[in-house]
């Protein structure tokens, strides 16, 4: 069982960021563990305010009911801290632990990994767009939650890090996958012909980093509910006359949006002008992120809202 002792700095650290809440009235403060923590100490400085403790695993959680504290676990340990801060978010969102709308305050390891050093200001209303807790349960319904937030999160990174300094954009489709093959045909080579499925499955983080690649190419890639990737490289074959969209946003865009609203599935489209990514249920944006594009800090940035038309 590993133990995280709670240092000095650390303390100073946990109340300035209770002060941080109660100034700019945050909802409540987020705790990213490494390990078990001194409880008594946490629930001390807490003085009674939300405090969320994220942790890697749920053993790093054992006592935490004790304390009035709430948990949530990210099964992420080799993840990026700003792609482990998302999937924690998102957690608490569905747990109803916290609103959209509400404003927390992080505390996490942004640069030494052996110590907490990091205080960011999140809005989630500008991170989970119109996403309410009750949206989540209902997408859990047709794609479980947990696959559904393994491809928003690998989106995000897409959007954030391009490949090879370079902007891409793509597509996803979740769900209903049959139904969705169906509705497409092969823009070209299909680069996941023949592996099997064990070695097509997204929980994998060696086939998120090839999807990576894949994304570059034309087309869609298209994802089973249990998380396997089906196909890729796929060209959306459906109308958009019956949807309405933003104007600026382009043919990815529409065809993503079109196939929501055809099919079951869940669609996850990724700006290649400006990295947003836009999550379509039934044929409309349900979600929107901003991905950053400085990695390991969280607050407004402004990014160019002009799309180019082929995305």
């Amino acid at each position: 069982m590993k133990y995280q002792k709670l240092s000095s700095q650390f303390n100073e650290f946990f109340k300035l960021a209770i002060q941080m809440l109660e100034v700019a009235e945050a909802d409540a403060v987020l705790i990213f563990i490494d390990g078990i923590p001194e409880w008594d100490k946490l629930k001390a400085i807490a003085e009674g305010h939300k405090v969320i403790v994220a942790a890697d695993r749920e053993e790093f959680l054992v006592g935490i009911e004790e304390t009035g504290l709430l948990g949530v676990v990210v099964e992420l340990e080799e993840s990026p801290i700003l792609e482990k801060l998302m999937h924690a978010l998102v957690e608490a969102v569905a747990n109803d632990q916290i609103s959209t709308g509400a404003k927390v305050v992080a505390l996490y390891s942004g640069f030494d990994e052996e110590r907490i050093d990091t205080i960011s200001f999140i809005r989630l209303d500008e991170r989970l767009g119109r996403l309410t807790s009750r949206d989540l349960r209902k997408l859990e319904t047709s794609v479980p939650l947990e696959t559904l937030k393994m491809v928003v999160d690998l989106a995000v990174e897409i959007g954030r890090e391009g490949r090879e300094g370079k902007p891409v954009g793509t597509c996803f489709v979740v769900g209903d996958h049959r139904k969705v093959l169906s509705n497409s045909a092969p823009a070209g080579f299909d680069p996941l012909k023949g592996y099997p499925k064990k070695e097509r499955n997204i929980s994998d983080r060696s086939v998120r980093e090839n999807l990576k690649e894949i994304a570059q190419l034309d087309g869609a890639i298209i994802v089973n509910a249990d998380g396997t990737v089906e196909a890729a490289g796929r060209m959306l074959d459906v109308t958009s006359a019956s949807v309405t969209l933003s104007k600026g946003l382009g043919a990815r865009h529409w065809a993503a949006a079109a196939i929501s609203k055809k099919t079951k599935g869940i669609s996850i489209a990724v700006s290649e002008s400006n990295g947003t990514v836009r999550l379509f249920q039934g044929g409309e944006v349900v979600l929107r992120i901003e991905p950053s594009r400085r990695a390991m800090k969280w607050k407004d940035l402004d990014f160019d809202n002009n799309q180019n038309t082929t995305d």
